[in-house]
């Protein structure tokens, strides 16, 4: 697959982020983070991990999506860039692609995704706006001809399987099951250090240029009535399941104050439309657990261990 390309992360600090930058690293790529400069005594722990970044041989680059020269500086160094940058900056990544066009020489950009494939989606407001600001991106990416992979890699598992999706829990329910819809739409839950692995792979790979990379992982793929079912068996005890009908979770998102709103607008679209697997994957994509089969990714089983 020829040299090991230089890779440039915007958001490297961020939930998925933080996750992107160390498989660069641990995958042998010369990594550069684009970081705001900003007093260690502002955000400890962003510092600690900034010289966990260091430490592990990672370069820190001083700027921002605001700052155009500190952009396209950035950009020059490297062969691919990855934004993983957070929602409230969707649209500022039209400044990235910018760059990316000024400079010339980027062989792959990775804007941030990272969720449903938003150009297969039914999803209700404010998710659907959301969305819409990723495809925007990804049109400006194309009409552009950046040379590009979209990694559509489902849900988070740390931000769904710890508490089953159950607002205000901490911990997998143990008496009663909230579930949208009648729990039999598929969804897709990959752990944030495998989505991490499976992004970097694909960066230098010529079966991901202008694809959509999907993670489907088989035995993540799981519809809630199985996930509950999973964790039942492992706690050995049967749980209280309140269905609620696609009318009453639109109602729910209608009276639920942002951002809570946007959550379960995204669960909406997942688990009662089934948008993450209602679709065939077609030509312009590929999935990653079958390009990358010796990826050993933690299973929903595996990961839903630790909570019993």
């Amino acid at each position: 697959m020829g040299s090991i390309s230089r890779i440039l992360i915007i958001g490297a600090t961020g939930f998925i982020g933080r996750h992107v930058a160390k498989a660069s690293v641990a995958l042998g790529h010369p990594t550069y983070l684009l970081v705001r400069d900003s007093p260690a005594s502002a955000k400890p722990e962003r510092a600690q991990l900034l010289d966990s970044f260091k430490a592990s041989g990672a370069n820190i680059l001083n700027g921002s999506l605001e700052d155009h020269a500190s952009l396209v500086e950035a950009v020059k160094k490297v062969d691919v860039v990855i934004s993983t940058v957070g929602g409230e900056q969707t649209a500022n990544q039209l400044n990235i692609i910018q760059a990316i066009k000024e400079v010339g020489t980027i062989k792959r950009f990775l804007p941030s995704e990272f969720g449903n494939d938003v150009d297969n989606v039914h999803a209700v407001e404010p998710a659907k706006s959301a969305f819409e600001q990723k495809v925007k991106i990804r049109r400006a990416i194309e009409a552009a001809g950046i040379p590009y992979t979209y990694v559509a890699s489902n849900f988070f598992a740390g931000y769904f399987l710890p508490t089953l999706s159950q607002a205000g829990l901490t911990a997998p329910p143990r008496e009663k099951v909230v579930i949208f819809g009648d729990g039999n739409a598929k969804a897709v839950f990959v752990k944030e250090e495998d989505i991490a692995t499976y992004a970097i792979r694909a960066v230098d790979d010529p079966r991901t240029l202008n694809k959509t990379l999907y993670l489907r992982p088989a035995a993540n793929t799981l519809s809630f009535n199985e996930l509950v079912a999973l964790w039942e068996k492992k706690i050995g005890k049967t749980l209280e399941k309140v269905y609620v009908p696609e009318e009453q979770v639109l109602k729910i998102i209608e009276e639920t104050p942002f951002p809570g709103n946007i959550i379960i607008a995204i669960s909406h679209s997942v688990f009662v439309k089934g948008d993450q697997t209602n679709f065939e994957i077609g030509a312009n994509g590929v999935e990653g657990s079958q390009l990358y089969p010796d990826v050993k990714y933690t299973t929903v089983d595996e990961y839903l261990n630790p909570f019993v």
